[in-house]
């Protein structure tokens, strides 16, 4: 068996290696020789991809070499047994737990120097990007002593902060992982690498060792592949090695290259190319799309060769293009369905197998999700993450819940989850949840915590005790009492100033599992069952076991600390997938074999990925400190490019625009058109059937969109309502489907949640005060009036729970106007002979369909000694002007109708001599009066006449409640806007139509 070998792209690298190790012992008459063979393979997935390929050439049982995956940057388990390969070694530490300590450590170095130290969730994310780099630290086999010698003179205060905390992580983290007896995950692998090698050096044994299918690009790996290829029965299966590249480019290669890491490994073995052999007799690789991928993406110094090639070599070069094909889509949701198009279109053939491989996660889940429309489950190697999941989200709403204190909005999304039962029916909960949502919840925010819940109960309770609701809210009551027994407990753990990790986690579990109860299933059968469940309950049991002993942490982190861990895990279900469709990432995907291969998100920055920025060290010092270049990952990811793109059927597909923002099209994508097009062939790359053409015709409606038009419901004339009051008659006149909406439809729109305190707030405490403070000094001014008047606005705003933060306005701006007031009030007192405060009352208007009832509450009514009396209005904002008043602010003058027919009451009827609004505001005008100019009495006739005809209008059956006529701002929505459609229809044109 010679020592080095290569498998070229485009053939199926896991069925040539299976059948080129059997045609190798098909001689031999030992049953058991192919068993004691010893194949490394880079990952894992790699390794069921090969057994996978004997079970179908062999057909039967048998006994299989020994397969094991040497682990990659992306595979951090191995199939090594240290105990079988005779190495002791203590374990990897727990990724969880590394991150812990690692975030410890940058706290701890922050409060050295004196800085303000992070959060808890804020050091964990820190210490992602410081544990990646501690592993390439580990990879390269670099010393971080170095850094002294970086010439720190010439460094910015920034950099040489960073090398300080390096070298303090250098000198803290082997006592850590010491105390710990553990080993980060990729110094256990180098270690175990560099032992299997040193074991093989020493035993050299004389049964086949085969590596197949690594690039080497971990230096223990290459170094490992070097010790193989010297034993005797020793070989390397190199992954599409390109032998034929002239020798001036492959000297000329640089780290973006595909064939870069193929020399590099070329040259740590002493080898070279014309010393690696084919592994099968028998080649059938599609030559001339080798050539066209080599020619294409041929090293930038000799692309003048393109010239004399494509003279010399055109056929060859246009027979490359054979076969593959690139699919543009417009944005990424059409990139989706395209390629959901294409694998549905693989999978209605019984015989294809097709995969979309892709870094794109987004793209990925996007595939996926298309997939679904038609039933067919498709197969992500990346998963989905842990995060994404019901347990984990449950558990994520439960967490911040109670670290909001059970505001609204946390604690009916946790309510509102499918998990939350409560040892309920899950209906019976969901309604009751439904019922704290409208009939507590909605408004200003409670006060903090589950005892401010239970309070707005009560206080709810309270309001509705002469109403029909409240039975209701006493079961609310009750039901929430329930409910806060089960959530108490972890309450109190979040409520605490510091708390144990390992008993935070251990209550979160222990409710979780409660509120998930069901009257037939408990919580822990629900909530850690499936994968999912057993994704999360993992989860669970890491953080504890790493806060065993970790100090105490801050609660508010726990949240956005399980986010984190969550986010990082993939969920990837066992069975249930499509047997001949997959997702894949490039590096897992090179080594397997698919009829169709879907090259997806092939954009700048996606693929390949833009090399960031290192946070820690800066390019030169990377250089310095025998660092690779962040180039280098760009050249895997070439290499993995043109392994795939060799493919028999390969479709090459990207975005023109990826958030309304123009993409950039991938750097391979681009060579392979320029060649094309030097070609004359450029075409032929789209003569594909279009599948971005088959996406947007699906995604498109069967006919052309006709613009809506505003709604004009004509509801029966009986269904009409016959009553009004007078503030709901300037919305009669500005918005009549606001009206079919609240009256007819019986629509109530509700509060929102953690509603502001707003000017509706500061409206209805100002109209108590007042009227307070009126019928208080009616009968004599009190020795300082307007410290009295100050002192009932503060028992308003105490019984009302005001925020400060609100108090912090309305307090000086309140006393403005509390000054003003009293002196006005004062010299109007002269005028009045009595006042009315608050008082309610009707007047019946005839209708063609009937009587029509007018309603009216007024703020105020006051006898002029002058004769006749004054409407008064107060408000808090801008009061309407008088052409307003006349057109479509009818509120005063209809109050004068009701008082000038009697309607309000006892006190009788009374001429509307003025009508005024008082302004109480505070503001840069502390507050006006404003009297309607013209004759009052000719105000309310008109205005009397005017609702008469609207009433008579709308007793036609065919009169239409049409939405937002003369609304009062273009830009000031309506609470029923949404129903109306309005942005559909004023976007479409009618508005100026």
């Amino acid at each position: 068996m010679a020592a080095l070998y290569t498998i070229p792209a485009g053939k199926d690298f896991a069925g040539s290696l299976a059948r080129g190790l059997l045609a190798r012992f098909e001689s031999a008459r030992d049953p058991l020789a192919l068993a004691s063979v010893t194949i490394f393979l880079p990952t894992q997935r790699a390794t069921r991809v090969l057994g996978d390929s004997f079970a179908r050439l062999l057909n039967g049982a048998a006994l299989l070499p020994q397969i094991r995956g040497l682990g990659t940057d992306d595979d951090e388990e191995f199939l090594f047994d240290p105990g079988t390969d005779g190495i002791d070694l203590p374990p990897a530490i727990d990724p969880v737990r590394r991150r812990l300590l690692l975030a410890s450590l940058v706290r701890r170095w922050a409060q050295q120097q004196r800085a303000v130290s992070p959060g808890l969730a804020r050091a964990a994310a820190m210490a992602l990007p410081l544990s990646r780099f501690l592993d390439e630290v580990k990879t390269q086999q670099v010393d971080l002593a170095k850094l002294r010698d970086l010439a720190p003179e010439g460094l910015a205060g920034h950099w040489a902060e960073v090398c300080d905390f390096l070298l303090f992580l250098r000198e803290q983290w082997p006592l850590i992982l010491a105390a710990e007896n553990a080993l980060d995950t990729a110094d256990r692998r180098d270690r175990l690498l560099r032992d299997t090698a040193q074991r093989y050096r020493a035993t050299r044994p004389s049964t086949p060792v085969l590596a197949a299918g690594t690039t080497g690009s971990i230096p223990a790996t290459a170094e490992l592949l070097g010790v193989i290829a010297a034993l005797p029965a020793g070989g390397i299966v190199l992954p599409a090695l390109d032998r034929e590249l002239d020798d001036e480019s492959w000297n000329a290669l640089e780290p973006g290259h595909p064939q870069f890491g193929m020399k590099q490994l070329l040259e740590q073995l002493g080898a070279r190319r014309p010393d690696v052999q084919d592994w099968e007799e028998l080649s059938t690789a599609p030559a001339a799309r080798l050539l066209f991928l080599r020619e294409a993406l041929r090293p930038a110094p000799t692309t003048d060769a393109w010239c004399e090639i494509a003279k010399s070599r055109r056929e060859a070069l246009s027979d490359g293009l054979a076969g593959v094909a690139i699919v543009e889509a417009e944005h990424p949701g059409e990139e989706a369905l395209a390629i959901a198009l294409m694998l549905r279109e693989a999978a209605e053939s019984r015989e294809k197998t097709a995969a979309l491989v892709t870094p794109d996660r987004g793209l990925a889940r996007r595939v996926a999700a298309e997939l679904r429309r038609w039933d067919i489950a498709i197969d992500d190697s990346a998963g989905v993450p842990l995060a994404h999941t019901p347990p984990a989200v449950f558990l994520s709403l439960l967490a911040e819940a109670a670290a909001e204190s059970f505001a609204p909005l946390p604690l009916l999304a946790l309510l509102k989850h499918p998990f939350a039962t409560n040892g309920e029916a899950p209906g019976e909960f969901r309604r009751r949840a439904r019922q704290l949502d409208r009939m507590v919840l909605r408004g200003p925010r409670p006060n903090p915590g589950l005892g401010g819940i239970h309070k707005a109960v009560e206080n709810a309770r309270a309001d509705k005790r002469d109403s029909k609701t409240a039975p209701m809210l006493s079961e609310i009551g009750d039901w929430f009492s329930t409910l806060g027994t089960t959530l108490q407990p972890f309450a109190d753990a979040m409520g605490a100033s510091s708390v144990s990790l390992a008993k935070l986690v251990e209550l979160h579990c222990k409710t979780a599992e409660e509120l998930a109860n069901t009257a037939q299933v408990k919580g822990k059968h629900r909530l850690w069952r499936g994968h999912e469940g057993e994704a999360a309950a993992e989860l669970m049991e890491a953080l504890a076991r790493a806060g065993e002993d970790f100090p105490d942490i801050e609660p508010a982190a726990y949240p956005l600390l399980l986010r984190q861990f969550a986010n990082e895990r993939a969920v990837r279900p066992a069975f249930g997938r499509h047997p001949r469709l997959a997702i894949l990432g490039p590096w897992e995907a090179r080594l397997q074999h698919f009829d169709i291969i879907i090259l997806g998100g092939l954009n700048e920055g996606t693929w390949p990925q833009s090399t960031a920025a290192d946070p820690w060290l800066s390019r030169p010092m990377r250089a310095r400190l025998g660092l690779e270049s962040p180039e280098r990952s760009i050249g895997l990811a070439a290499h993995d490019f043109a392994t795939l793109a060799a493919a028999k059927d390969v479709r090459l597909t990207r975005a023109l625009k990826s958030d309304g923002v123009p993409t950039v099209a991938s750097r391979w994508l681009q060579r392979l058109q320029q060649l094309a097009k030097g070609l004359g062939e450029q075409d032929r790359l789209l003569k594909a059937p279009p599948y971005a053409g088959y996406a947007k015709s699906y995604s498109a409606p069967d006919q052309e969109p006709k613009p809506v038009s505003p709604p004009a419901p004509r509801p029966p004339v009986p269904e009409r309502p016959r009553e009004l009051s007078v503030t709901q008659i300037e919305k009669w006149l500005r918005d009549p489907y606001a009206i079919y909406a609240r009256y007819i439809l019986k629509l109530k729109p509700l509060d929102p949640l953690d509603a502001e305190v707003g000017p509706m707030d500061r409206g209805r405490i100002m109209h108590e005060v007042l009227e307070r403070f009126v019928r208080e000094t009616e009968l004599g001014w009190p020795a300082n009036a307007e410290a009295r008047l100050i002192a009932m606005a503060e028992e308003a705003f105490a019984r009302y729970a005001i925020p400060q933060v609100a108090l912090a306005l309305w307090r000086p701006r309140f006393i403005r106007a509390a000054r003003w007031f009293v002196a006005e009030e004062r010299r109007r007192r002269a005028e009045i002979s009595r006042s009315w405060l608050e008082i309610e009352g009707q007047i019946e208007i005839a209708g063609p369909a009937g009587p029509f009832v007018l309603k009216g509450r007024a703020d105020r009514i006051d006898r002029l000694h002058e004769g006749g009396a004054a409407v008064v209005d107060y408000k808090t904002g801008k009061p309407p002007s008088d052409p307003q008043v006349a057109k479509f602010a009818p509120q005063l003058p209809l109050e004068g109708a009701i008082l000038e027919q009697g309607g309000f009451g006892d006190i009788g009827s009374l001429p509307a001599a003025q009508l005024v609004y008082i302004r109480f505001s505070g503001g840069a005008i502390a507050g006006e009066t404003h009297i309607v100019k013209g004759d009052a009495g000719e105000r309310v006739t008109a205005a009397l006449a005017g609702l008469t005809r609207r009433i008579a209008q709308f007793d036609l059956p065919d009169t239409p409640y049409t939405s937002r006529i003369a609304p009062y701002r273009a830009d000031m929505p309506g609470d029923y806007d949404h129903l109306a459609r309005v942005r559909e229809w004023s976007l479409s044109g009618w508005a100026e139509e």
